[in-house]
C-alpha cells in the first residue's frame, strides 16, 4: 500500500508517531497476512513479538519512506499491477497507531475479495491513540483536511486513474466530509474520478454531516455516491452522543423519520448493520470485521454489481442474523483497532490516576447499555 500521512516521522520501527508533522509524508509498505486457514475472517492478528511468524501473524515485509516522487513512482507501480485502474482511499477513525491503520487496511482489503482489484492508499491522521487524547485527535483530523483534499486532487489528476472510492471509518469521517465540502467549494465540483464515498459508522453530528453533504451536492451537477453503514446497537457512537451531546450518523435508525426522508432526498444507499454480528463489544468496527458485511461493501467497487442485488438498499433491513467471525483479536490493540473508545491504557492511567480509573469505569458501564 502507499499510505500518506500528516504523522510525524519517528524510529524507523515504528515510522510514524502520533504527533503532528508539518506536512504530508509518505510511505511504501508491504503486509503480509497469515493463510485463511490460520484465521478468522475479518480477524487481525497481530504479534506478540518482533519478528511476528508469517505463518500466524500479520507482518510487515517492507516499510519505506518515501518523498513525493518516490511516492508517486509507489503509486504508478502498484496502478500498473490493477487492471481496472481502481484507488481505495481508507481514512482511520479515533484512538489509531500507525501499525492500527496499516494492518487494518490490509485486512479489510484481503477479507473484502479487493487485492486484485484496487489500489490501496491509507491516509493516516495523528493519533494519541488514548482514550481521554479524544480532543487532541479531534483536532488532529482539522489539523489534516487539507492535506486530504491535496492527496485526492492528486490521484484525481494522474491519468493512470480510472475512479476513487473513500472509505473513512468512524472520526475519519469528519475529515472525509471536509476535505470533500473544501473541495467542492475550491473548485465547484468534487472530482469526477471520485465514484464513491463510503461513511462506515461515522462519528459526526448528524446535523453537522448532513450540511456537509448538502454542501458537497449544491455545488456542481457531477457528486459522488455516498454510501452509510449504519448501526443502532454502536455502543462506542453511544458514548460519542453522550461527549457530544447529539445523536451520531452512524447509529441512527435510517428507517425513521426525520432521517429516512433526507437520506432518500439526498440518494444516499445505507447498509444498516444493525443485525450483523461483531467480535469487539462496541460494534464498532462491523464493516471490517464481518464477513459479509466486508463483502457487501466490496460489492461497491465490483463492475456490473450494487447494493440493490446484495438487498442492503437504503430503509430495508437485513433479512436475516448473519454469522459473524467468532475470535476476537488475541492482543489488547485489537480493541484499539475496532473500537473508537477502549478501556484507557496503562500509560494514560498512569498520566491520570483516578480521573482515568473513573473514566474507564463509565466506559465499561456504557458497554453494558443495551
Amino acid at each position: 500500500m502507499l499510505v500518506a500521512t500528516t504523522r510525524m516521522r519517528t524510529t524507523p520501527a515504528e515510522m510514524f508517531s502520533g504527533f503532528r508533522g508539518p506536512a504530508l509524508d509518505f510511505a511504501d509498505i508491504v503486509v503480509s497476512l497469515p493463510p485463511d486457514s490460520a484465521r478468522q475472517i475479518g480477524e487481525v492478528q497481530l504479534p506478540h513479538q518482533i519478528p511476528g511468524d508469517p505463518a500466524t501473524d500479520f507482518v510487515t515485509f517492507k516499510a519505506d519512506y518515501n518523498n513525493r516522487a518516490q511516492a508517486l513512482a509507489t503509486f504508478r507501480r502498484l496502478m500498473r499491477t490493477t487492471p481496472k485502474k481502481q484507488v481505495l482511499v481508507f481514512v482511520h477513525g479515533f484512538n489509531n497507531r500507525f501499525e492500527d491503520a496499516v494492518f487494518r487496511l490490509a485486512q479489510f482489503v484481503h477479507d473484502s475479495g479487493l487485492e486484485a482489484q484496487v489500489v490501496p492508499v491509507l491516509f493516516t491522521w495523528p493519533s494519541k491513540a488514548r482514550v481521554l487524547a479524544y480532543g487532541y485527535d479531534r483536532e488532529s483530523v482539522e489539523y489534516s483536511r487539507d492535506e486530504l483534499e491535496s492527496g485526492l486532487r492528486f490521484l484525481a489528476k494522474d491519468p493512470e486513474v480510472g475512479e476513487i472510492t473513500v472509505l473513512a471509518h468512524s472520526m475519519g469521517n469528519w475529515v472525509t466530509l471536509e476535505a470533500l465540502r473544501q473541495m467542492a467549494i475550491r473548485d465547484g465540483k468534487v472530482a469526477q474520478k471520485i465514484h464513491n464515498v463510503i461513511l462506515a459508522a461515522p462519528d459526526v453530528g448528524v446535523d453537522v454531516a448532513y450540511k456537509q453533504i448538502d454542501e458537497i451536492y449544491a455545488l456542481g451537477a457531477r457528486r459522488p455516491k455516498f454510501f452509510l453503514v449504519t448501526s443502532e446497537d454502536d455502543k462506542a457512537l453511544a458514548i460519542s452522543r453522550r461527549v457530544w451531546g447529539e445523536p451520531r450518523l452512524g447509529s441512527i435508525d435510517p428507517n425513521q423519520e426525520p432521517d429516512e426522508s433526507k437520506l432518500k432526498r439526498e440518494g444516499i444507499e445505507v447498509i444498516d448493520a444493525t443485525r450483523f454480528r461483531s467480535s469487539d463489544p462496541f460494534h464498532h468496527g462491523k464493516f471490517a470485521e464481518n464477513p459479509q458485511l466486508a463483502s457487501v461493501i466490496g460489492r461497491i467497487l465490483t463492475p456490473g454489481q450494487t447494493l440493490t442485488e446484495s438487498r442492503v438498499s437504503l430503509g430495508e433491513k437485513i433479512l436475516q442474523t448473519t454469522a459473524g467471525a467468532t475470535a476476537a483479536v488475541g492482543h489488547a490493540a485489537g480493541l484499539v483497532v475496532a473500537a473508537p473508545v477502549a478501556i484507557v491504557d496503562q500509560d494514560t492511567r498512569e498520566q491520570y490516576g483516578d480521573q482515568a480509573d473513573a473514566f474507564s469505569r463509565s466506559v465499561q458501564d456504557a458497554v453494558t447499555v443495551q
